[in-house]
């Protein structure tokens, strides 16, 4: 079974034309100091992929001039990913107009909304026979709804294309945005995700254009308004948190009744973003998704690797699975 998530650009443009440099991609992190970037400890080192399928998963993505955000946020697990023609979607376009410190995503200010994107999303996932897709997007503060009603179509085009494919989304906040969570939600996404990257001290220099209290009120909203559709999220561990911070995350997450929870190792994207502050051990991520299930979370994935899209097919199949379990008991 394949599953791909990809990123499809209103441009169409595949990088033949050329990566951008940091300065180009990052222009608000260029005046910075720099963080010198610590050498990885071997448990998350990754080896360079050589299998022949993700040069086709890479073939694929240019043929057909996608682009994949697991490219453009450096993603470690791309060459297990792509391997498995597992790859990331990113719709409306690859420029954030937020400038979060720890994102390698583009920022500035992005294109306006290909509008015919949807349908080609959808068109995508029929012929590629997908089973489970993820959806992701940029945020758009420039948009007067933060690209709701964009994820509203795409997600009606993929239930008209491909009716017996299910549909994991991961939106921004919809900050200051009246309404747009209750468009997305009525679309009836499967999954709906939303991460809170980290603890509520690191917000002002980790996450500056977020608030903690709203991304933790809008996952508790989703429930609200459909309690069929399974919420998640995710936090990093390594920017300098402390364990009782991230132990109370978790409490604020079964506050608002998250079913499935996250948490990998940050990874410093370059020396303009925020310095990792140490590299968190195998055997306290292990401690943590044994913390994580106590406290009553249906599913929880804790390893240095673990991203928010990671073996997202195999996690909504358990995540199903636990839930009839927890009914039944």
């Amino acid at each position: 079974m394949a599953r791909i998530e990809i990123d499809h650009r209103p441009s169409g443009g595949a990088r033949e034309a050329g990566v951008r440099t940091g300065a180009e991609r990052h222009p608000e992190k260029a005046n910075r100091p720099d963080n010198a970037i610590q050498r990885k400890p071997d448990w998350i080192r990754v080896k360079a992929p050589t299998h022949p399928i993700y040069h086709e998963t890479r073939k694929l993505m240019r043929d057909n001039k996608l682009v994949t955000v697991c490219e453009e946020a450096a993603c470690p697990n791309i060459g297990e990913c792509w391997s498995q023609r597992h790859a990331t979607m990113m719709i409306m376009g690859d420029t954030c107009t937020r400038a979060c410190s720890f994102c390698n995503v583009a920022t500035g200010m992005p294109n306006p909304l290909d509008h015919d994107e949807p349908r080609r999303v959808g068109d995508a996932v029929a012929a590629l026979g997908l089973r489970h897709v993820v959806i992701t997007s940029v945020d758009r503060d420039d948009l007067r709804d933060g690209g709701a009603k964009h994820f509203a179509e795409t997600i009606a085009a993929i239930r008209n294309a491909a009716p017996d494919t299910t549909i994991e989304i991961l939106t921004p906040d919809f900050l200051r945005k009246d309404g747009a969570l209750e468009v997305v939600v009525a679309a009836k996404p499967d999954v709906f995700n939303h991460n809170l990257e980290t603890v509520p001290r690191l917000y002002p220099s980790i996450r500056p254009g977020a608030r903690y209290y709203h991304s933790l009120r809008l996952l508790d909203r989703v429930k609200q308004l459909d309690p069929s559709i399974f919420t998640k999220s995710g936090v990093m561990v390594g920017l300098g948190e402390e364990r009782i911070e991230v132990q109370q995350v978790m409490e604020d997450m079964r506050s608002a009744d998250i079913d499935f929870l996250t948490i990998g190792q940050y990874l410093q994207p370059s020396v303009k973003h925020a310095a990792v502050a140490r590299f968190v051990e195998p055997s306290e991520f292990a401690d943590y998704a044994s913390l994580a299930r106590a406290k009553g979370f249906l599913l929880v994935s804790a390893t240095p690797l673990t991203r928010s899209s990671y073996h997202a097919d195999r996690d909504f199949a358990a995540l199903r699975e636990a839930r009839e379990k927890s009914l039944a008991a």
